[in-house]
């Protein structure tokens, strides 16, 4: 079993927060392959990272799934999917194994 977390921005690059309407379509995209997801917004959390030297920052909601198994084609198309959605060079996802207690 595997955990994926999908990283997203609330705002684009100049600052304007994303509709509802884009994020719910993903959740839909994501319960309809998955059947199931969790979605970590209520407190945005907080990504920082070094840009040339200038600290840059994004306020971002987490996007959980469970898959027994890793598409890792699949998912590098959504990656892509996604970063087009909105509008980034680059959307962080990320997948642990994990065990079921």
């Amino acid at each position: 079993m595997h955990a994926v977390e999908i990283f997203l921005p609330l705002n684009d690059n100049e600052g304007n927060r994303f509709g509802a309407d884009l994020f719910g379509r993903v959740r839909r995209e994501l319960v309809e392959r998955f059947g199931g997801l969790t979605a970590f917004t209520r407190s945005p959390a907080e990504g920082l990272w070094d840009d040339e030297g200038e600290v840059t920052r994004d306020e971002i909601v987490i996007f959980e799934v469970m898959a027994d198994e890793l598409d890792l084609r699949w998912w590098c198309d959504y990656r892509r999917k996604l970063e087009k959605m909105f509008h980034q060079e680059a959307i962080v996802i990320r997948a642990r194994e994990v065990q079921l207690l």
